[in-house]
């Protein structure tokens, strides 16, 4: 598991919805941003797939923001962020296996050019018998 907890930084808002008057004066919603250009924790390669795995979350200014506002505490908010973010930059880590070019068996092929005219066979069967 990657641990960027050095490198995250929290910025925490008042959570938005329902809650009455606890939740209008507490700051529980976290925001956890993670800078990549000033990044130590990975190689250049490793940095330049994660933005482009995750081009659409990082904004212009190379910040990749995660939101957490589901539990009611501060604390257990950063944490969620904090895992969910890590989790992002794992997952776009992970390099895809190259897909082997494979050729149809020959039973295959003869399955369904067996398919096929079997289907032709019923469509033709549905015509109209002409008269002579």
């Amino acid at each position: 598991m990657i641990n960027l907890s050095s490198e995250i930084k929290f910025k925490t808002s008042r959570s938005g919805g329902k809650g009455g008057q606890h939740v209008n004066k507490v700051e529980t919603k976290v925001e956890a941003r993670w800078h990549l250009d000033s990044s130590t924790a990975f190689c250049i390669e490793e940095l330049d797939r994660i933005k482009i795995k995750l081009k659409n979350k990082i904004t212009e200014d190379g910040w990749l923001i995660v939101q957490c506002e589901t539990e009611r505490s501060q604390l257990a908010n950063k944490q969620l962020a904090q895992t969910r973010l890590e989790a992002l930059v794992e997952k776009a880590l992970i390099v895809p296996k190259k897909r082997k070019a494979t050729k149809p068996t020959k039973a295959s092929k003869e399955k369904r050019l067996d398919e096929k005219k079997s289907s032709s066979e019923i469509k033709a069967n549905r015509k109209k018998i002409k008269d002579f």
